[in-house]
């Protein structure tokens, strides 16, 4: 079996996937995949019992997925992300998205890696503290399309809407470029032998600091090349922006920066530059459409493509029993990284009662936690990794995704009684 059988396997069933949840589920896609997710786990699994000699799990292992999920789906899904983050929109609540992005990300990983370490050391399942902070920051990052689909069913305030739309999509690119930096930094400590404050700081210098450069020099080009364009042709401006996140990859692996920083600065700068000529936003619509399309189709193949990843992760009922843990952990950790700053920052902007709340119910994880989990090949733990990845994203979008609903609801009822 080719790589191009494997794609091709990938986006058979993703098609399936989505089909079936558009005309029969009618379940948010989040949600609907998930489930369907999860049933082809069982299913591969059972079929690889009954049927060894296919070898399943030895054509899964043979491909390493590492350079197209770094360089190609999460680039991608974070520059398409960044492409939706208009600062102009959130008007006063942009320092409280921020602030609950940035500093959300970082309490959460900590908390979540802190405490992942010390269980995973009391079940005596080997992994780094290094490790338990990479699953710490890519667990953090959650799902924007699946939470601001949700939250428009229900009449919520323009506010609370922009917090929690603006603080997801901010939220997915920090927690990733977090977790990929803490790869670089092991991988440093593997060269050296030791990580030492000084190794540290440079690994953050060449990383992010190179990383912010090429994307800040990637995002001006591109833009340039679109205003001069002026919405007139939408193939061009399409090829514009897939060239640009393609050689933006490239460039950044060739210097050793951060490529996943590039391609969100790529997408912020493009999108927050001045207007075009006419007033309008120098991206076209159907830009815009194309890479939302590219997003949610990358974040469907890659539910799939954790569907078959479950052949070649060792059964270990503990290594399911730390993913549970984990879900509590992560629950735990996300209500911490919301309250704290919200507290902090009560005192200079307003926040409606029952606003952390659904902040910290509507965290919903999707595809990105997945790619970056499936990407760490050769990264000693990436087997407890991609195992508690699995069973947090799942459980947390069906469970979640089903009982968000009801949260929100009970926030619309403190606002009536404090009427």
């Amino acid at each position: 079996m080719h790589i191009f059988d494997i794609i091709a396997v990938l986006i058979f069933f993703s098609g399936l996937f989505i089909f079936i949840n558009t005309f029969y589920l009618k379940l948010p896609s989040s949600i609907g995949l998930s489930i369907l997710a999860l049933l082809l786990s069982f299913i591969v699994l059972i079929f690889g019992m009954v049927f060894p000699e296919y070898h399943l799990a030895e054509q899964v292992k043979a491909y390493d997925m590492e350079d197209v999920l770094v360089r190609f789906v999460l680039s991608v899904m974070l520059f398409a992300g960044a492409l939706n983050i208009d600062f102009g929109k959130l008007g006063d609540q942009l320092i409280p998205v921020i602030v609950l992005a940035f500093f959300g990300v970082l309490i959460s990983t900590f908390v979540i890696g802190t405490l992942i370490y010390y269980l995973l050391d009391f079940m005596n399942i080997e992994l780094s503290y290094l490790g338990s902070l990479v699953f710490g920051a890519l667990i953090s990052s959650t799902d924007p399309v699946a939470i601001t689909k949700i939250i428009h069913r229900h009449k919520l305030s323009t506010e609370l809407e922009n917090k929690i739309s603006g603080e997801a999509l901010l939220n997915g690119g920090i927690a990733i470029v977090l977790a990929l930096f803490f790869v670089s930094l092991f991988r440093e400590q593997e060269v050296s032998g030791s990580l030492s404050i000084g190794s540290s700081i440079w690994v953050m210098l060449r990383e992010l600091g190179g990383g912010l450069i090429v994307g800040l020099f990637f995002g001006w080009l591109g833009y340039q090349a679109l205003k001069y364009i002026d919405n007139d042709e939408a193939q061009v401006e399409v090829l514009i922006t897939m060239a640009l996140v393609m050689v933006g990859s490239y460039t950044a692996n060739y210097f050793n920066v951060s490529s996943m920083l590039v391609a969100v600065m790529s997408g912020l700068v493009i999108r927050n530059s001045e207007k075009s000529t006419d007033g309008e936003s120098a991206v076209g619509y159907y830009v815009f459409k194309f890479w939302q399309l590219m997003e949610e189709s990358l974040a469907a193949m890659l539910f799939v493509l954790i569907g078959f990843e479950m052949l070649v992760i060792p059964l270990r009922l503990d290594f399911f029993a730390a993913g549970f843990f984990a879900l509590n952990i992560v629950l735990f950790a996300r209500w911490v990284s919301v309250f704290l700053p919200i507290k902090l920052l009560s005192s200079s902007h307003a926040f409606d009662k029952g606003t952390v709340s659904v902040l910290s119910w509507g965290a919903l994880r999707g595809g990105l936690p997945v790619a970056v989990s499936l990407s760490l090949s050769g990264f000693p733990g990436q087997e407890i990794i991609v195992t508690m990845t699995y069973v947090v994203v799942v459980c947390s979008v069906i469970y979640q995704g089903f009982t968000l609903g009801h949260v929100v609801r009970s926030y619309q009822n403190q606002q009536l009684q404090g009427r």
